[in-house]
């Protein structure tokens, strides 16, 4: 067979459904081991139901893959054949020689029945396949190759050539590995007719934004490159391929060679990792019993033990059927209890750890009787197995101060009786204590998080009202409460002498006190005009209300979500509309809030004697706390732009801005640069950067394709974030956008029976990940609040180590 053969054999068959039986002999192949061997081989089809002259794009396909099997590492190289004869594919013993087979053709029905037949077979020996471009519209009336595939071309798209820019999420194929995460490409782009995501391991995607995807455009979540495990083989594919200059590119020559490894069994490969099949979400905890929580209280944060136990702790809303006290006049004025609860996956069971009495219990009402004080926040020693202490971030109710309506939040150590999972209640010691407000909900924050040098990470809300400024800024000076300003967020995240608004940093000691770790945004030591002081305890100031943060624990970098306020639209008078926001934190800033958010877009500044009137424009790298309010610095550090931010409209709007660079806010101007994120509803819920434990002999943990990327998530689960993305190391400290993301919708299942309001979710010691759905309603626990996790069932790479190819010396 040569790259000149005569076409031969080439039949217009029926549809899959209705082919004739097969001949047995075909069915299967006459080899007990894989096809090919130690002496690699690749069969390049490129056969083609049109006639006419030879492609140009066939010459240059074949020679490219001549060339990769001629060259590299001695023992990744290959031997190919070219034929446009299909007979090939009725002849078993001749077809077994190869360990990979490629279809490079124009498309159509390209194989009788008996043809596909022996394919099949083929593939179920454990044969390798790889298509090209094209080859998806081959074989059009079968089914089982629409399986191979993957996918088929929509009717319509772009025709001609573009260029493009290729997200490579997948950092350990060896197709992708060592390509661009971002690789900019001419080529040939197709839309598909049904998005294989999920059904098949995508290992690249084009991003849209970059080209004309014409009609049947497929949105953000656009495959170009996948592969699965198919039907006993390995079946690699791209659309890329379309041009002959692309087989001239070093970096798509070295895409295929990649996918050749794998598919040639020189290589081992996870196909697996993104197949939503290959995930099982399972719900840990019951409901609880009526009138109690035993189970669960109001979920609000959780953490797990080296040992494989999970803690995790309820806010303070009571079960729906107990009184909630609203009246300040009462004693018992939001008195809830805050549980710690663990989860023991040995035996499977649930023990209620302790509850402390909180300031928590207020539901529903107006802005003056719902709160979101309480127990907010849980962390383990990291000498958790010796010690047994454990962090707890909390509002006491024995602080409140009813006449003030002013409260303390505390963040204390506890011990634990590791043979009885209950805390010593009477072994609290108080490390740092720090009054906030409590007349006006809300923003209390409330995660934790440890880096490797010990120390202790901990998000605070700026308590701050949702009212009084139209949604937007939360800067008016005016509304308080007995002197104390309860609406202006430079009293609290703007002011560099308050602890509210924040992410601190303090590294705790053996004898209950800590200490300041050096690197924080300020010493508590300096001063300025007016007296104005610091808190050195400030890691990052400017943050609304940061619920959730998390720290990598290879590289130490923090990263951090927190909500925005309310406005469904931006402003050209005021400035954005609500933004939820990410945020990866490689040192102590400034990020923002109440002055500046997303990619430094800034509210307009206002102050007395009228608050209706607007001021001038914030300048995001020079901002000023001019507020009444303020007791600190005047002067404050630049804003560091964040990395993710969504609105109502979509992901990371930004507008054209004038020469002060004030962006215009006029809605329809908006180019929303992070298609993948919408909002509407909105409550960002900061995940983990995932590690892959190679030594660990867990079963369940999730694959390595997830390394080192990022878990974004929202309370809410309609157009809301619940993806994993990829930064890039080289901007994400000063805002730059993730170079991919990928949706986790389908694994981390949404909907009514699923995880639909995402409150905190952490990997295990197991690799498995721990996810709490808050339940159906606000401030109280019910039947759907629960403990989750979702596993991962795929196994391990393949092809197996005793199934890899050898070549002969």
């Amino acid at each position: 067979m040569t790259a000149g053969a005569v076409t031969a054999g080439l039949l217009s068959g029926p549809a899959a459904s209705a082919r004739p039986a097969p001949d047995p002999s075909l069915t299967t192949m006459s080899i007990k081991s894989p096809p090919g061997g130690a002496n690699v081989r690749v069969l390049l089809f490129y056969g083609s139901a049109a006639g006419g002259d030879e492609s140009p794009l066939v010459n240059a396909g074949i020679a490219a893959i001549e060339r990769i099997g001629l060259t590299g590492p001695e023992d990744q190289r290959f031997a190919v054949t070219a034929t446009d004869n299909a007979s090939v594919f009725t002849n078993a013993k001749k077809l077994g020689r190869f360990n990979t087979i490629v279809f490079l053709t124009g498309g159509g029905d390209v194989l009788d029945p008996d043809q596909e037949a022996g394919l099949e077979a083929y593939m179920e020996a454990g044969g390798g396949f790889v298509g090209l471009h094209d080859a998806a519209r081959a074989e059009p009336y079968s089914d089982w190759f629409t399986g191979l595939i993957g996918a088929r071309p929509a009717a319509s798209g772009p025709g001609d050539v573009q260029r493009a820019t290729v997200e490579v999420g997948d950092r350990t194929h060896p197709a992708t590995k060592g390509l661009p995460t971002q690789w900019k490409r001419p080529d040939k782009w197709l839309n598909w007719a049904k998005n294989p995501s999920g059904d098949v391991h995508t290992v690249a995607r084009v991003r849209e934004s970059t080209y004309r995807p014409g009609a049947g455009a497929n949105g953000w979540d656009h495959p170009v490159s996948w592969c699965r495990d198919y039907d006993g083989g390995r079946s690699f594919y791209t659309g890329m391929g379309g041009t002959v200059s692309s087989y001239d590119e070093t970096d798509f020559r070295d895409h295929l060679r990649g996918a050749l490894l794998w598919t040639n069994r020189l290589a081992q490969a996870d196909c697996k990792a993104t197949i939503t099949g290959n995930y099982t979400a399972e719900r840990l905890t019951r409901p609880n019993q009526p009138g109690q929580n035993d189970q669960i209280g109001e979920p609000h944060g959780l953490v797990t033990a080296p040992d494989g136990r999970v803690f995790y702790i309820g806010r303070g809303g009571a079960d729906s059927s107990q009184p909630v006290v609203t009246d300040w006049n009462d004693p018992d004025i939001g008195k809830g209890k805050g549980e710690i609860h663990v989860y023991d996956p040995q035996t499977g069971k649930v023990t209620l750890a302790g509850a402390l009495t909180v300031f928590g219990n207020k539901g529903g009402g107006d802005e003056l009787r719902k709160v979101e004080e309480g127990l907010l926040g849980i962390e383990l020693d990291p000498r958790f197995e010796q010690n047994g202490w454990v962090y707890l971030h909390y509002t006491p109710h024995s602080e409140i101060n009813r006449d003030t309506h002013m409260g303390e939040r505390r963040v204390s150590r506890f011990t634990l009786d590791h043979a009885t999972d209950k805390l010593d209640l009477s072994s609290e010691k108080v490390l740092l204590k720090w009054p906030v407000q409590i007349h006006s909900c809300c923003h209390a924050g409330g995660g934790m998080a440890w880096d490797s040098e010990g120390n202790l990470y901990i998000a605070t809300g700026d308590t701050n009202s949702s009212g009084f400024s139209g949604g937007y800024s939360g800067n008016n000076p005016e509304p308080n409460f007995k002197g104390v300003s309860f609406a202006d967020a430079r009293r609290t995240a703007g002011n560099t002498n308050n602890l509210n608004g924040k992410i601190l940093r303090i590294h705790p000691e053996p004898d209950g006190t800590y200490t300041l770790p050096e690197g924080n945004l300020f010493t508590g030591e300096e001063t300025a005009e007016g007296g104005g002081k610091t808190r050195g305890e400030i890691y990052v100031m400017g943050v609304r209300n940061p619920s959730r943060i998390s720290v990598d624990r290879k590289t130490d970098i923090l990263y951090a979500g927190w909500v925005g306020p309310d406005a469904g639209s931006p402003s050209t008078t005021w400035g954005p509309a609500k933004y939820d926001t990410f945020a990866v934190i490689t040192e102590a800033s400034n990020r923002g809030w109440p002055y500046c958010m997303g990619n430094k877009q800034p509210y307009r500044d206002r102050n007395l004697p009228d608050p209706s009137k607007p001021l001038g424009w914030y300048d995001c790298d020079a901002p000023k706390n001019e507020s009444p309010n303020n007791d600190g610095l005047v002067n404050l550090p630049p804003v560091t732009a964040n990395n993710i931010w969504y609105s109502p409209q979509g992901g990371a709007p930004d507008y054209p801005r004038d020469e002060n660079g004030v962006p215009s806010y006029v809605q329809d101007e908006a180019t929303y640069r992070l298609p993948w994120l919408k909002g509407g509803g909105q409550a960002a819920m900061n995940g983990p950067v995932y590690r892959y434990d190679t030594a660990g002999a867990s079963e369940v943990k999730w694959p390595a394709y997830w390394d080192g990327k990022w878990f974004v998530g929202d309370f809410y689960d309609a157009d809301q974030p619940r993806n994993a993305v990829l930064m890039d190391p080289r901007t994400q400290g000063d805002g730059g956008l993730p170079v991919h993301s990928e949706s986790l919708k389908k694994i981390v299942p949404v909907g009514n029976d699923g995880i639909r309001n995402l409150m905190d979710w952490k990997f295990g010691p197991d690799g498995a990940l721990y996810v709490l759905d808050y339940g159906r309603g606000f401030f109280t626990s019910d039947a759907k609040s629960a403990l989750w996790r979702v596993t991962y069932t795929g196994g391990g790479p393949t092809p197996a180590a005793g199934q890899l190819a050898r070549k002969a010396g």
